[in-house]
């Protein structure tokens, strides 16, 4: 295998670190969405439904490549209030763009010489973030020269986490009161990557007791519930739509959802729960029926994922930087290499 060119080196070039956030993907691209949207789906749907879903894609594009730019741009300025040495943010997709590999070589072509991966998926799954991880590992193997990298593979009951959602969940209970079940919805797996060893599956019930301990909730008054069903094959249960429609026709009047897997708002969230999940309850028989926001921008998430950036980022940074003195220093390696014969 080859590798792959270059950017031009050189001497004396102060190095910086980065840190690269990492979703999912930028979904469908807005031209196919919109033909799907005019041509099918405000053709098949409820009139109301379909207002609804024609709000989930803003003119800025798909919502969840809006929060996640936003999320990374919060975090840049929330670490620069501490972080003095050379640091920057970036994102990326893994599948659509911003791609992996070209956010990468952006960094490196910039001068990064180490970077932080971390995948915005709070439960670890081989098929998200050990994806991920594939795609990083594919850019290493095509760079002779590659920077260091570390991954973080999960945060599911990282305490500021576990915090930000359970501060979102108060800050709606005390403005609009207690519904009688809080339903807690995680993506979808097949359940034979249970069968085969991944620990999603128990990641996601340690994220939704941790949650439930920390607002304090008794245990019939919430439920783990997995959405996003394909297929025929046995996915991992209970399967949200089947538990909100159980939960209408057993008399029980208002729920309120939250999604702790995703930490931006998406498609997933904006229509499968928030439009679908609000039909399937209240057709069962529900009365009241309330979606509870991702973290998006959140002021206590950013500070929480800066939190897990910092753990992340050990030795890998500086709080008491000397601009001035490292310049001086990478000019004086510039004009040591000059010296030497060196072209720069």
């Amino acid at each position: 295998m080859g590798f792959n060119p270059e950017p031009k080196f050189e001497h004396g070039r102060i190095a910086s670190t980065a840190i690269l956030l990492v979703n999912l993907g930028t979904q469908i691209p807005k031209p196919i969405w919109w033909l799907i949207l005019n041509g099918i789906i405000l053709n098949v749907r409820p009139r109301k439904s379909a207002e609804k879903y024609r709000a989930i894609w803003s003119q800025e594009g798909s919502p969840l490549k809006v929060h996640t730019e936003k999320q990374a741009k919060l975090l840049q300025g929330y670490l620069g209030q501490s972080i003095k040495s050379p640091l920057v943010v970036d994102y990326a997709m893994r599948y659509g763009a911003p791609s992996i590999r070209d956010a990468l070589e952006r960094l490196k072509a910039a001068g990064a010489e180490r970077v932080l991966v971390l995948p915005m998926y709070p439960q670890y799954a081989a098929s998200t973030t050990a994806t991920a991880f594939d795609e990083v590992g594919r850019f290493l193997m095509a760079t002779r020269n590659p920077p260091e990298v570390r991954m973080v593979k999960h945060f599911h009951d990282h305490p500021a986490y576990i915090r930000a959602l359970a501060d979102q969940v108060r800050e709606r209970w005390r403005a609009d009161g207690r519904p009688e079940k809080l339903v807690m919805s995680f993506h979808g797996l097949p359940k034979f990557s249970l069968d085969r060893g991944d620990p999603y599956h128990c990641e996601c019930h340690k994220t939704a007791r941790l949650l439930a301990e920390e607002l304090e909730l008794p245990r019939d008054a919430w439920l783990a519930t997995f959405q996003s069903r394909f297929g025929r094959a046995e996915w991992l249960k209970p399967y949200t739509a089947e538990v909100l429609s159980e939960l209408g026709r057993g008399g029980v009047g208002s729920v309120d959802v939250i999604t702790p897997g995703f930490v931006a708002d998406c498609l997933e969230t904006l229509e499968e729960i928030a439009i679908e999940g609000r039909d399937t309850f209240l057709q069962a028989g529900g009365k009241q029926y309330r979606v509870i926001p991702c973290l998006n921008e959140r002021d206590d998430w950013i500070r929480a994922l800066a939190r897990i950036s910092l753990e992340n980022l050990g030795g890998w940074y500086s709080t008491t930087y000397d601009r001035e003195a490292t310049a001086r220093a990478a000019t004086a390696s510039r004009d040591r290499a000059r010296a030497m014969g060196a072209v720069v």
